[in-house]
C-alpha cells in the first residue's frame, strides 16, 4: 500500500508515522520536516516539496508514483480543493472536498449550520454584511461584551475576543467594520455574545456517517503561562484515561459527542462529502450549558497528536474505510491511558519578527525516556541538530501516563535534559495546579 501524507507539520508528522506501521508513505510538503522527512525514508516513499495548496502538484505527483490512499488534515489545502482534485482522479483520500470543509472555512455557514443541527449549543449570534449591518448589530448588542470572528480561515489566530484581545465593545466595532472592508465582493462578519467558561475540544473521526468518539482534549491556545500573551495556534494539550476532562461530566461529554453526530448528519442530509475529522471547539459555562465555539475539518494541531498516539487499530485500514464511507461503531478504539503534550517554539512565536534559531537534542534519550518527538517548523542540518524555519511551533513533545500530570513530569524532564538552545514552552501546561485552576473558572 502506497500512501500519501499533505503538509508539513507536527499534526502531519503524527499522521505519518501512523501511516508508516503498514504502508509505504511517501510526503508533499512545503519543507522538509525532520519526523516525515525520517518516516519516507524508512518505508521507501518519496517526497516533493512545494505548496501543499496546489491541486495540480498534489494530485500530479499522486498520480506518478501510485498512490492509493491520501490523507489530507490541514485547513490551507483542504479550502484550495486538493481533495477535489484527488477524487476527480479517483485517488482514494481522506478529507472533506472543499464544499464539506466549508464549515470551517466559512464560518457564516457554521453557524447557521450550527442552528439546523444543534441550535440549543449556538450562541447568541449575528452575521454582518454590510457596514450598515455592523453597526446595527452592535446597537443590538449595547455593553455586553461579545466576540467578533472573521468569516474565513485565520489559522486559529483571528477571532478577538473582547476582554483578553479588544478593550472594549468600541474597539470590537472597529475590528469588524475593518473585516467588512477587507472583505471583497462577498464580505461578512460574525458578531457573538462573549462566553464565559471554559474551552474545549473534540476531534471527532467520521466516514460522513458513522462517527468515533476519542478522549475529549484540552488545549492552550495563548502564548505564555497563565493564559497570558496573543492568541496562537497552541501551545499544548492533554487528554485524560476518562473520555471527559477533569471539569466536565460524562453526561456532558455524552453531550458534546450528540451534538457533533448531529452536524456530521446534517452535512450528509445536504450532500456534503465530509470525512475524515469533524473537529470541534466548545464551551462548558459555569452554568453547565456547553456551546459551541466553532467547527474545523480537520484535524487540530496538537491535539491529532494526542489522539493518533490512542488509536489502538492500524490507522492505514482506518483511512481506508473512512475514504470509502464503510466505517463500522467499534471500528475505532483508543488505549487507556491519559496524554500530556508540549510544544517547544521560537522565541518570537506568534510576537513579530522571525529569525532562524539552531537547537539540538538527545533523541534517543527523549524516547528512551518514553516520549515522542514530532517535528514541526524546522529543518535538520546535521544528526540531532536544527534550524527552525520561520516564526512557529517548532517540535512537540508527547508524552503518556496514568494521568496528564504523570506524563507532563516526563516531557519537562526530557526538555530540561536533552533540549539545547533558545527554544521556548509553557510549563504549567497539565500541572496539577493548572488543572485544578481550569476546574475552579466554572466552580467545579
Amino acid at each position: 500500500m502506497k500512501t500519501l501524507i499533505v503538509g508539513n507539520g507536527g499534526r502531519e508528522s503524527a499522521l505519518a508515522e501512523r501511516m508508516s506501521e503498514s504502508s509505504k508513505v511517501s510526503a508533499v510538503m512545503g519543507h522538509m520536516n525532520p519526523s516525515i522527512a525520517d518516516v519516507v525514508e524508512k518505508t521507501g516513499g518519496l517526497i516533493k516539496i512545494g505548496k501543499v495548496t496546489d491541486p495540480n502538484l498534489v494530485t500530479d505527483f499522486a498520480e506518478e508514483n501510485g498512490i492509493d490512499l491520501v490523507m489530507v488534515s490541514a485547513d490551507s489545502p483542504l479550502e484550495a480543493g486538493v481533495v477535489d482534485a484527488l477524487l476527480k482522479k479517483g485517488i482514494a483520500t481522506v478529507g472533506p472536498d472543499r464544499e464539506g470543509a466549508r464549515i470551517e472555512w466559512d464560518k457564516a455557514f457554521s453557524r447557521e449550520l450550527i442552528q439546523e443541527a444543534a441550535p440549543e449549543a449556538n450562541p447568541v449570534h449575528r452575521i454582518a454584511r454590510s457596514r450598515e449591518e455592523v453597526l446595527e448589530v452592535f446597537r443590538e448588542f449595547g455593553d455586553a461584551p461579545v466576540a467578533v470572528k472573521p468569516r474565513g480561515l485565520t489559522g486559529g489566530k483571528g477571532v478577538k475576543v473582547v476582554g483578553p484581545h479588544l478593550r472594549d465593545n468600541d474597539n470590537a466595532k472597529n475590528f469588524a467594520l475593518s473585516l467588512i472592508q477587507e472583505g471583497g465582493s462577498d464580505p461578512a462578519v460574525i458578531i457573538e455574545e462573549k462566553i464565559e467558561g471554559v474551552e474545549f475540544t473534540l476531534q471527532a473521526i467520521t466516514d460522513g456517517r458513522t462517527v468515533a468518539f476519542p478522549p475529549a482534549s484540552y488545549d492552550y491556545p495563548y502564548r505564555f503561562e497563565g493564559d497570558k500573551g496573543p492568541g496562537t495556534g497552541g501551545m499544548g494539550a492533554y487528554t485524560m484515561r476518562e473520555r471527559a476532562l477533569p471539569f466536565m461530566t460524562p453526561e456532558e461529554y455524552e453531550k458534546i459527542c450528540s451534538i457533533s453526530r448531529s452536524v456530521v448528519t446534517h452535512l450528509h442530509e445536504k450532500g456534503l462529502r465530509f470525512s475524515g475529522v469533524l473537529n470541534g471547539g466548545f464551551f462548558i459555562t459555569p452554568r453547565g450549558e456547553v456551546r459551541v465555539i466553532e467547527f474545523n475539518a480537520r484535524f487540530g494541531d496538537p491535539e491529532c497528536m494526542n489522539i493518533m498516539s490512542l488509536v489502538e487499530q492500524d490507522w492505514v485500514d482506518v483511512m481506508g474505510k473512512l475514504a470509502s464511507g464503510t466505517l463500522q461503531e467499534g471500528d475505532i478504539t483508543f488505549r487507556d491511558t491519559a496524554t500530556s503534550l508540549n510544544y517547544l517554539v521560537t522565541p518570537e512565536y506568534a510576537l513579530g519578527g522571525s529569525p532562524g534559531h539552531n537547537f539540538s537534542i538527545n533523541r534517543n534519550a527523549i524516547e528512551s525516556a518514553g516520549v515522542q518527538i514530532h517535528f514541526s517548523a524546522c529543518e535538520r542540518t546535521k544528526g540531532d541538530h536544527y534550524r527552525t524555519v520561520g516564526n512557529s511551533r517548532v517540535m512537540a513533545l508527547l508524552a503518556h501516563g496514568q494521568t496528564p500530570v504523570d506524563a507532563r513530569e516526563k516531557i519537562i524532564e526530557a526538555i530540561a535534559s536533552h533540549v539545547s538552545g533558545p527554544l521556548q514552552h509553557r510549563t504549567d501546561i497539565a500541572s496539577e495546579q493548572n488543572i485544578r485552576h481550569i476546574s475552579s473558572l466554572i466552580g467545579r
